[in-house]
């Protein structure tokens, strides 16, 4: 079964950019709630139960499970998969990665124009859902936006940052002003 993953500081460590109220809640609720219902989908099906969650969503196209349940663990599994790496990304000190930002001034001509670019996704992801910089299955950088709890995944992309849009990941703060919390949210990326 799966369980929410430990954070790597405290609620209030990333103020005044997201504030320990939307960390708490976003955190303690709504991914436990994620980590529930993933779980729950999952007790009909014990040889998922024995995979990596990233490995369900991978193969999530070709699982044979209901439908409905499909919709479920692309949900809820992607969910619980999309917030530990949003909560890893974080942090209130830098632990750049000189090699991710060489390939990212490569192909997007500087940070700034990759921070241009990654905040136009996000911003512009219509309702909920997530922003993305992945490698594609060619290995080269791409920007886009998810739904929902959709996962780069299941495109056989892998995720290396990710930007949370949902309402809950900001409006106490910043209520409808995305904008203003995703050009705050980059002074707690931990990586750039």
């Amino acid at each position: 079964m799966f369980e929410l993953p430990k954070l790597n500081y405290d609620y209030d460590a990333l103020e005044p950019f997201v504030d320990a109220k939307t960390m708490e809640i976003h955190y303690s609720k709504h991914h436990q709630a994620y980590v529930t219902n993933f779980n729950a989908v999952l007790e009909k099906y014990p040889t998922l139960q024995e995979m990596a969650a990233e490995d369900i969503i991978k193969n999530l196209n070709t699982l044979e499970v209901s439908e409905e349940d499909r919709k479920k663990i692309r949900n809820h599994g992607g969910g619980h998969i999309n917030h530990t790496m949003f909560w890893e990304l974080m942090g209130p000190t830098k632990k750049v990665n000189e090699s991710l930002v060489g390939e990212i001034k490569t192909e997007f001509g500087s940070l700034e124009s990759f921070k241009e670019t990654f905040g136009k996704a996000a911003v512009g992801q219509f309702g909920s859902g997530w922003g993305w910089l992945v490698y594609d299955e060619n290995k080269k950088l791409k920007i886009y936006s998810t739904a929902n709890q959709d996962s780069p995944l299941t495109l056989g992309h892998t995720p290396l940052i990710c930007l949370d849009v949902w309402e809950h990941a900001y409006y106490l703060k910043y209520q409808n002003r995305r904008a203003d919390y995703v050009d705050a949210w980059w002074n707690v990326l931990n990586l750039l």
